[in-house]
């Protein structure tokens, strides 16, 4: 123990001092504010292991056959056959698959989707616009009739399509537009689900006092549509229209009943041919070139997906908070 000339004893054997406990500011003299963890509510919920483990689950169930066609869109016939499903061949005949493709019986696979763009720009775009129209009007406007309506649209939402399938075929057969494309567009220009999904989101988006304030400063109903209501339900418009493209992309048994004519097949009919083509005496077995069919079939539907997927979620969020 040492004096110094202040009168502060210190203590020699260790320079430092002695040991003090520190504080909770680190030494710095300001307290720590520590994260306080947030209560485990509906909306911030309580991590659960099974929940994580059935997610997963359903992931890899969902991205596992996608990840199969693009494997085996790289191989060549043979090596479909000598390889394992989940892992690539020998060679990579990914361009050389598309270029047979797209050339293989005098291009008929680019006929195909020529057609299957036809029937989605009229039957999935003519039903949006018709949604639309019949949504916002029974959203907006009273009129006898009105719950009636309502109570058919419930109805024809619960009735599978096909259930439809004969009768409509039946009807089309006696106006002979059987084996024509209107016999797939027509139908497709109905859509109950994108109809009554179009009235409950302009219900709730598209507010009666605006209206009202257009038409106290004289705006006509057209008008008032096109320049009011319609920018506010893009969204939903979005919405209906990717359902739409989606069902009519991937129509199967209605164009069965009603295309004959393989000129007019769209791409699923097409590549259903092609697979049959193999199972018939004497035909060529093409099962690369149908996986990779499969492939080009859901690129375009995957890119719209990805592009329109703000407009897409908006719209089946919108309604769901009211104020």
């Amino acid at each position: 123990m040492t004096t110094n000339l202040a009168g502060v004893t210190s203590n020699d054997a260790d320079p430092a001092g002695p040991a003090r406990p520190r504080d909770a500011s680190g030494g710095t003299g300001r307290p720590v504010l520590r994260p306080r963890r947030r209560p485990h509510t509906p909306l911030n919920p309580r991590p659960s292991i099974p929940l994580t483990l059935l997610t997963g689950l359903v992931l890899v169930y969902t991205l596992l056959p996608l990840a199969w066609l693009v494997i085996n869109s790289t191989k060549d016939q043979k090596g479909l056959l000598d390889s394992a499903g989940l892992w690539f061949g020998d060679d990579f005949s990914l361009l050389d698959n598309i270029t047979r493709t797209l050339t293989y019986d005098d291009g008929v696979f680019v006929r195909w989707l020529l057609n299957t763009l036809l029937y989605v720009a009229a039957g999935a775009g003519g039903a949006t616009v018709l949604a639309v129209l019949g949504g916002y009007a029974l959203a907006k406007y009273n009129f006898p009739g009105r719950r009636a309506v309502f109570a058919v649209v419930i109805g024809a939402v619960a009735v599978p399509g096909t259930a439809l399938a004969v009768p409509t075929f039946l009807m089309f057969s006696n106006m002979g537009l059987t084996n024509t494309p209107w016999a797939v567009i027509i139908p497709s220009l109905i859509s109950p689900f994108g109809l009554y999904l179009m009235w409950v989101f302009a219900t709730e988006a598209v507010p009666a006092e605006l209206l009202e304030a257009a038409r106290v400063d004289g705006s006509g109903e057209l008008r008032t549509f096109f320049r009011i209501a319609l920018p506010l339900l893009m969204p939903g418009t979005v919405t209906v229209l990717l359902f739409s493209m989606v069902a009519t992309w991937n129509n199967y048994f209605l164009p069965l009943i009603m295309i004959k004519d393989p000129d007019w097949y769209p791409l699923t009919l097409g590549l259903n041919a092609w697979n049959a083509q193999a199972q018939t005496a004497g035909g060529e077995a093409v099962f690369d070139l149908i996986i990779t069919g499969s492939l080009l079939t859901i690129v375009p539907i995957v890119v719209i997906f990805l592009l329109l997927q703000r407009y897409w979620q908006s719209g089946l969020a919108a309604g769901s908070v009211k104020e």
